[in-house]
């Protein structure tokens, strides 16, 4: 059976958008002649009997023991220009290779990419259609109406329901009585069918009937349109100690800003508001820098919250607390382990450099470059990282990450040592954070590895929510582990 054609034209198409978009916005300035050639390595990748080479004024493409095909230069600004070469030899590579052919046209092009990369930064890159979707609905979540149903009795009831969704929009409560979904009876024994088809087509509309739970009032027809709701990554966790309300983050998407507050501001007008407030990231690799910014800012009343800086100005941003601290002032512990990452990390390191918080773990991974993110023809998604994130006092989170003023990958020992220090007002960490906030980027790899050496990286631990609860229940401990 003969081969699929390559895809010359969306080959093209795809390669000089990413080359055009690329070269002004990379943290490092890189000519597009020279990315072309890269990205043109990736073919050896799929077949090691290829290469391609500029000399002079040709790109040339090899094959075993022949040249293939020369094509002519073109201007070195001209992306599309090199696009469209790219893809002319690309072409006749998989008009020659098996290898290439077995790839296709999305295989190649994704190799081109690939190859490309790995002379970037570990963070940018392209992700092919499918699995940019399959990204992009991990951010945005599905379409739904948010009602989550469950069963009481021999009742369907709205066991919960999410957060910003059409249902909560409309003033659905849990525990009200499902009568009829789009004009059918409901029953107890198809409350998974239920959950399933509360999801679908974003803008269409379902209509639920619905008793009140106390009865009296007649049914009350209520139509949910559909929309994006993303996934719940905001979650109550035991306390550590009494009084305190407990918050796992588990990662930034369009929805944590308002899932935080929500949690937050229905804590805090109950009767017995908490007085204090755990905030759990470990694990937590990251999302959306906004909304690390969101939670931030509810929790601080002044001060810079993360500064990025990038090559291109459009990559410089700059955030500070508007004066909205939800919580008026009680005691914070963060979290965090060798696995909280990105956003993660400036939430981290914002609460910490303003004294509004102790961070408690070990230390966190360190990526602190920001990926600029756009659409590419072909439906896949190019990350470049365009610029570099500096905590409020002007540090760099990349490579270093957060320095906890806790330390528990030490040993339960060297635990206890520490807490028996910060209850008699010593903090024994002090010179490593001090070190640690002292380093300004470019920073040798040595010199972040001699300082990370003071707290290693590792996995969260039950001694994590043992030192949160002894800072809860030790105001001089806590005030110790502040940092200065």
């Amino acid at each position: 059976m003969a081969a699929t054609p390559f895809g010359t034209a969306a080959a093209a198409s795809v390669w000089g958008t990413a080359l055009a978009y690329i070269a002004p916005r990379a943290l490092q300035p890189l000519t597009i002649p020279q990315m072309t050639i890269w990205g043109l390595n990736g073919l050896a990748a799929l077949d090691p009997d290829l290469s391609t080479t500029l000399q002079g004024n040709q790109i040339v493409l090899y094959g075993p023991e022949q040249m293939i095909l020369a094509v002519p230069a073109p201007a070195p600004d001209d992306a599309q220009g090199w696009g469209q070469a790219a893809a002319q030899l690309a072409s006749a590579a998989y008009a020659a290779s098996p290898a290439l052919q077995q790839a296709g046209t999305q295989g190649v092009i994704t190799s081109f990419f690939d190859e490309l990369f790995n002379h970037f930064d570990p963070y940018s890159r392209y992700e092919p259609p499918m699995q940019a979707a399959q990204e992009q609905l991990m951010v945005t979540g599905l379409a739904g109406t948010g009602v989550n149903f469950g069963r009481q009795g021999n009742n369907v009831v709205i066991a919960s329901v999410t957060a910003g969704s059409p249902a909560e929009n409309a003033g659905l409560t849990a525990g009200s009585v499902v009568l009829q979904v789009d004009g059918r009876p409901v029953y107890p024994g198809e409350i998974s069918r239920l959950n399933d088809s509360s999801n679908g087509i974003y803008g269409t509309t379902t209509t639920l009937q619905l008793q009140d739970p106390a009865g009296g009032d007649a049914p009350q027809d209520v139509p949910l349109t559909r929309a994006f709701i993303p996934p719940e990554t905001v979650f109550r966790e035991t306390a550590p100690a009494p009084g305190v309300l407990a918050l796992k983050i588990s990662g930034f998407n369009k929805g944590t800003g308002n899932q935080f507050s929500s949690a937050l501001a229905d804590a805090m007008a109950a009767q017995q508001p908490p007085t204090g407030l755990l905030l759990d990231l470990r694990g937590n690799r990251g999302g959306v820098l906004r909304q690390a910014v969101l939670v931030a800012d509810s929790l601080l009343q002044t001060g810079a919250i993360v500064q990025a800086a990038g090559r291109d100005v459009d990559a410089d941003q700059s955030f500070n607390a508007e004066g909205a601290d939800l919580t008026s002032g009680i005691k914070i512990v963060v979290l965090v382990d060798g696995q909280t990452a990105s956003a993660a990390e400036i939430l981290a390191a914002a609460l910490a450099d303003n004294r509004r918080a102790v961070v408690v773990g070990s230390e966190t991974l360190g990526k602190g470059l920001v990926q600029t993110v756009t659409t590419l023809p072909d439906g896949g998604e190019l990350f470049v990282t365009w610029s570099r994130v500096l905590a409020p006092r002007g540090w760099p989170l990349q490579t270093l990450g957060v320095m906890p003023q806790v330390c528990t990958s030490l040993g339960p020992a060297g635990l206890q040592t520490e807490l028996n220090a910060l209850s008699k007002g010593q903090n024994l960490m002090a010179p490593t954070l001090a070190q640690a906030r002292a380093i300004r980027a470019p920073a040798s790899v040595d010199t972040i590895l001699a300082v990370r050496d003071a707290c290693p990286a590792d996995t969260g631990s039950d001694e994590d929510f043992a030192a949160a609860g002894y800072l809860f229940n030790d105001q001089n401990a806590y005030q110790a582990a502040l940092l200065q």
